[in-house]
């Protein structure tokens, strides 16, 4: 055995169950050692949407994702999924051939690359060490919730290696909760509580919901937490960019906003602007950094959310807080956006994107797992289309790359194959990520892709447009993007007004054996409100 066949095999026996990757001669010993350990690999057709798939798994599946790249390029050409899986301290293992020789084409800093977008950056410097550093990328990656890049120098690689390989994980420690008296007696005095979950809430809805329940509070998400608290009365979806009108009224109304696994950051608060003065704030979070960050907070509770709120539960008397019979009416009304009246702007052969969203949300089946682009378009499908809960939305836009939507639905479905996967793209993202057309083709997945066709960088052009800046860089001719997916293997329809949904509805009632790629052409005569915001952090 030599060491990258020791590196794949002690990998698989911490646990990993998929890889993700494009192979080249850097990487193919470990790539085919863990397939020998019986681990899935999928391959992508470019390296970016490898490292995004392997993200996106991770997020869906609670598991460590790992993304097998070569040297040199094959990083760089990872670089961006890399920085998205980093900046959300997604689990993730790169592992990445690498070329120490100075003389070869081939030779980066490739541990400088890591620490630049914030990861971690380690390397199997010796073929002693194969085993143990595998197994410290996989702790790290799991324990900290970290992306670990595991740089392989390609010598050290091809050296014998003797010993075991059977290297068993350890479970992450789970710090005690600090802080949980004081927030007991917060929530005790509180008349409007509002609890808001983020990602690092996902797994502790029941707990959440019988603390709220005691104290009073309604309850909101994060964009990446999105679904959580779906069913319950006193659910308001999405705090932020995407919230509805009621949910900013209700949010802005509180005198206590409890963070739970949620760093309250400009998105989620609308830059700051859904916490009032007056208002309390609590954060509570594995990572005592989150404290501080964006809006501060008055008191800090460190520990996992599902213990902290079990701690805070007995110490609440129950009380009616927030939850008036008036707000539960008004929830019941105003508490999702199909709800708020718009005027229907399609028109001319091109479809309001709401009324597409609607139309999508109406006709697609309820299990479904909706995967989000960056770029103007991208509230639409987050505001209208529904999830059934918190593994129904997976958002990645830690860095607000465009391009990365198609291969986040991938890794995604693979994470929830019991659901109908459904990408929202952009004609800017859908064009930057086409190959892994081909990916979901190959993989037989049953993927609803949707296409918000503006024939532009709808962005730039509302962001530049209105103050007489020339929009030629950003805009581009008509793309038979229908055509294009037909080419790979796709059934596909083209939407240019309601009616022509009806071709989607077909799909959905047949036998669903080729994915489905939806082009819309949307109407374009209006920027975002979100879009505003966003342009507010650059």
């Amino acid at each position: 055995m030599i060491v990258a066949q020791a590196v794949g095999r002690a990998l698989a026996a911490c646990g990993v169950e998929t890889a993700f990757g494009v192979v080249g001669s850097g990487n193919f010993h470990v790539t085919n050692a863990l397939v020998a350990g019986g681990v899935r690999y999928v391959a992508a057709r470019h390296e970016g949407g490898a490292a995004t798939m392997a993200d996106a798994y991770a997020r869906m599946s609670g598991r460590v994702g790992v993304v097998s790249v070569h040297q040199g390029p094959g990083l760089t050409n990872a670089l961006t999924g890399l920085t998205e899986a980093a900046k959300s301290r997604t689990p993730l293992v790169v592992l990445a051939g690498e070329a120490t020789e100075v003389q070869s084409n081939f030779h980066i800093d490739q541990a400088a690359l890591a620490t630049a977008v914030g990861a971690v950056a380690m390397r199997v410097s010796a073929p002693e060490e194969a085993v143990s550093r595998a197994a410290e990328a996989y702790r790290v990656a799991l324990g900290e919730r970290r992306t670990v890049l595991l740089n392989l120098p390609l010598d050290v690689q091809a050296a014998p290696f003797e010993g075991p390989v059977d290297v068993p994980a350890a479970p992450p420690s789970t710090p005690p909760a600090v802080g949980a008296e004081e927030l007991a007696r917060l929530l005790g005095a509180a008349e409007r509580p509002v609890f808001v979950a983020g990602r690092g809430a996902r797994h502790a809805r029941r707990e959440l919901e019988e603390l709220a329940d005691r104290a009073g509070a309604l309850l909101a998400t994060s964009a990446v937490a999105k679904g959580l608290f779906r069913g319950s009365p006193w659910d308001l979806d999405v705090s932020g960019g995407f919230a509805t009108p009621l949910a900013v009224e209700l949010i802005r109304g509180a005198d206590l906003v409890v963070a739970w696994g949620c760093a309250l950051n400009m998105w989620t608060t609308r830059h700051g602007t859904l916490v009032t003065p007056g208002a309390k704030v609590v954060k509570v979070d594995l990572d005592p950094a989150a404290f501080t960050a964006h809006v501060r907070a008055d008191l800090g509770v460190t520990g996992d959310v599902a213990r902290v709120a079990e701690a805070v539960a007995v110490r609440v008397a129950p009380r009616q807080g927030y939850r008036s019979p008036e707000v539960a009416a008004r929830v019941r009304a105003e508490g999702r956006w199909r709800d708020v009246p718009y005027e229907d702007e399609s028109g001319g052969g091109r479809i309001d994107p709401r009324t597409l969203s609607i139309g999508l949300d109406d006709l697609l089946p309820r299990e479904r797992i909706v995967a989000i682009d960056s770029g103007n378009f991208m509230g639409y499908p987050s505001m209208f289309i529904d999830v059934p809960d918190e593994g129904g939305f997976c958002f990645t836009q830690a860095f607000q790359s465009i391009g990365l939507g198609l291969a986040t639905a991938i890794g995604a479905a693979l994470a929830r194959p019991d659901r109908l996967p459904v990408a929202a793209l952009g004609d800017g993202g859908a064009l930057m990520g086409i190959a892994e057309l081909e990916t979901v083709v190959r993989l037989g997945l049953p993927m609803v892709v949707v296409v918000y066709d503006d024939e532009a960088y709808g962005a730039e052009v509302h962001h530049f447009g209105p103050h007489g800046h020339p929009l030629g860089t950003v805009t581009f001719p008509p793309a038979d993007l229908a055509a294009i997916a037909r080419g790979h293997g796709f059934a596909a329809v083209t939407v240019g007004g309601p009616g022509d949904l009806a071709g989607v509805a077909d799909w959905v009632d047949g036998p669903r054996d080729r994915p489905l790629l939806v082009h819309a052409k949307v109407t374009a005569e209006h920027g975002s409100w979100w879009l505003e915001e966003a342009f507010k952090g650059h």
